[in-house]
Formats: C-alpha cells, sequence, structure tokens
C-alpha cells in the first residue's frame, strides 16, 4: 500500500504529521495559557496548510518555476512563498475569527492586523517547504541530465561502431570499390571522385562521437557523397531529389542521424524494387519546427522498416537530446512512398 502513495504525498503527510507532534508539544509544556480551541485551530492549520502547499505545488509546475536557471527560481520561489502565505493567513484568520477560536490576546488586535502576524510566521514555514520542494528537484533534475549524458555518449558510440561496421562491411566495400574500379578506365576523373566521396563518408563516421549535434548542410554533404556513391551502382535505378529549404542549413541535428535514414530507406525501399525507384530528402520549416523528412519508393511491410537500428537509434537519440521537444515517425504516403519524418526543435542562431 505504501509503494503506491507517492514519495510528494509521503512527505506531506509527513511534514504535517511533524508540524502537529511539534505545536502539540509545545502546547503542552511552554504553554502560559489554557487554549481551549487549540486542537481544532490546529487541525484547521493542517487542513489549509495541506491544501495551499498542494494548490502552490501546482502553480509552481504549471507556470514552469522549475525550468528557470538557478538565480530565477530563487527569485519565483521568493514571491510565489510571500504570496501564497497572505492567502494561508487569510483563510486561516478569517476562520479562527468567524468560528470564535481566537486566543484573548489576538482579540485586541484588527483583521488586518492579525493576518499580517498570521503572515509573516506562515511564510517562514512556506519558505521552508518551497526550499525542501526546489531543493529536491534541483538536485534530480542534476542527476538526470547526467545520466542522460552518459547514455547519449554511449548511444552515439554504439551508433558511430555500428555505422562504421555498416559501411566497411564486406557487402559495401566491394560494391564501392567494383564500382571505382569499373570507371579507372572508363572515366578516371569520377574514380576519383569516388574514392574522395568514400573516404568523406568513412571519416564523417568516425567523427561521430566527438560531436552531439551537427549543422544540417554539413550532414547534407555526407549524405549526397553516399548517394553519389549509390549511384554508381544503381545507375538509373536511383532518382534522388531534393527540396531543402536554405534557411535550414545552419540548423544543428544529431550527426549521422540524416545518414542513417537514408541507408535505411536504400536498404529496405530502393534496393528491394525491381525498377529501383525515388529518394527524396526534405528540410524545412513548419509549425515552428524544423522538419527534416526522407521519402522513399516502398512500403511499410516487414519489421525491418521500423524496428532497425536505424529506427531505433534516431528515436533514442532524439528522446535523450530534445527530451519531448522533438518527434520522430515513419509512415507509408500516396500509397508506393515511405515518409520518414523528424521534427526538430527551431534553434535561433
Amino acid at each position: 500500500m505504501i509503494k503506491r502513495v507517492s514519495a510528494y504525498w509521503l512527505c506531506q503527510l509527513g511534514g504535517w504529521s511533524g508540524y502537529i507532534l511539534v505545536n502539540t508539544f509545545f502546547y503542552f509544556t511552554i504553554r502560559t495559557k489554557s487554549s481551549p480551541y487549540f486542537f481544532q485551530s490546529l487541525f484547521l492549520d493542517v487542513v489549509a496548510g495541506i491544501a495551499i502547499t498542494h494548490l502552490m505545488r501546482a502553480f509552481i509546475k504549471k507556470s514552469d518555476q522549475l525550468s528557470y536557471e538557478i538565480r530565477r527560481q530563487i527569485v519565483y520561489m521568493f514571491f510565489t512563498t510571500l504570496f501564497f502565505a497572505f492567502i494561508y493567513a487569510f483563510i486561516i484568520t478569517w476562520a479562527d475569527q468567524t468560528l470564535g477560536w481566537e486566543s484573548e490576546l489576538m482579540r485586541e488586535y484588527s483583521f488586518w492586523n492579525k493576518m499580517l502576524r498570521a503572515s509573516f510566521g506562515f511564510s517562514l514555514f512556506l519558505l521552508i517547504w518551497n526550499f525542501i520542494y526546489f531543493t529536491y528537484h534541483y538536485v534530480e533534475k542534476a542527476r538526470k541530465e547526467t545520466l542522460d549524458k552518459i547514455r547519449l555518449e554511449s548511444l552515439v558510440k554504439e551508433l558511430e561502431l555500428k555505422t562504421i561496421k555498416s559501411h566497411i562491411n564486406p557487402h559495401f566495400i566491394f560494391n564501392a570499390l567494383n564500382s571505382i574500379r569499373a570507371l579507372v578506365d572508363e572515366n578516371p576523373e569520377r574514380a576519383r571522385t569516388a574514392i574522395t566521396e568514400l573516404s568523406n563518408i568513412l571519416r564523417s563516421s568516425m567523427q561521430a562521437e566527438k560531436l552531439e549535434t551537427a549543422p544540417l548542410e554539413r550532414e547534407l554533404n555526407i549524405v549526397k557523397d553516399y548517394l553519389e556513391l549509390e549511384h554508381i551502382r544503381f545507375e538509373d535505378r536511383l532518382k534522388v531529389e531534393y527540396d531543402i529549404d536554405e534557411d535550414t542549413l545552419d540548423q544543428p541535428v544529431p550527426p549521422m542521424m540524416l545518414q542513417t535514414l537514408v541507408e535505411n530507406a536504400i536498404k529496405h525501399g530502393i534496393s528491394k524494387q525491381v525498377n529501383g525507384g525515388l529518394i527524396k530528402i526534405i528540410s524545412d520549416f513548419r509549425n515552428d519546427q524544423h522538419e527534416l523528412i526522407v521519402q522513399n519508393t516502398g512500403s511499410l511491410g516487414t519489421t525491418a522498416n521500423t524496428e532497425g537500428f536505424g529506427i531505433v537509434s534516431t528515436q533514442n537519440r532524439l528522446a535523450l537530446l530534445y527530451g519531448g521537444k522533438a518527434n520522430f515517425a515513419i509512415s507509408n504516403k500516396n500509397g508506393n512512398m515511405v515518409e520518414a519524418k523528424v521534427c526538430l526543435p527551431v534553434m535561433i542562431l
């Protein structure tokens, strides 16, 4: 049963239980006069306190204060404390006065005087509550960011190793070198260019581990080299189109992500078509996001299309780098096309 109660409510119940015990202890040990409505007033304090602090927590989450940098959090915490302390004091003072639970000493003061006195004490208490709450989330956020960074570094390293393996496997090397060898006599200039393209791809694979993001223009150049090499193999069976908004070329993207999606399109799409097909790469700004799209001739018919390393690694990297601010989807489009779409937050450069 205890496992089903969240840590927040365990702390709430534990903290307010301690509040009751401390006030009860001091009432029986250092009181100078009896207060006939002490326990009724204490019960009201606790019920109102739980309600107010829970409302204050909702306000903090709604206003997204926990995402602010630390200095701004401190300022907001101070003003949030004062605001809810006044609400707390108003409710308690009004209830005690209306129900007649005030001590004889407090009856001598005006309502607003009593409320200001009460708000001072409550603000100190709520400040402690907020300090604990903000500190807990600050530590949790720092711990999560550290874990995410470790996971991202591990995932990028795994991606680099798998990408390198995919590029230096015998099938890829055999096809690339065979194509280049055929060009040596026919078209020496094209053969030299193909060797440069191949070296660019391998070099970019080895550099991927060092980068969290890279400009789209850099990634696009790598993909163009890769497709030029594949064009030697597929010849007229491979058609390539680009629809790139030049304003997106400076946008940062995860390194080798676009390359991975294009490789996936070649492997599971074009290579399985007797007559080949089309690869289309689109980059544009839509709905305040950077949309990066890879379309290829074919259809989603096997788990290899949707659960292979390329797809899973893209989903994981986006989740670690951007959290819920980025998303990825792959789907059939227009009957004979597959579309892999990545939506990234726009970075103002």
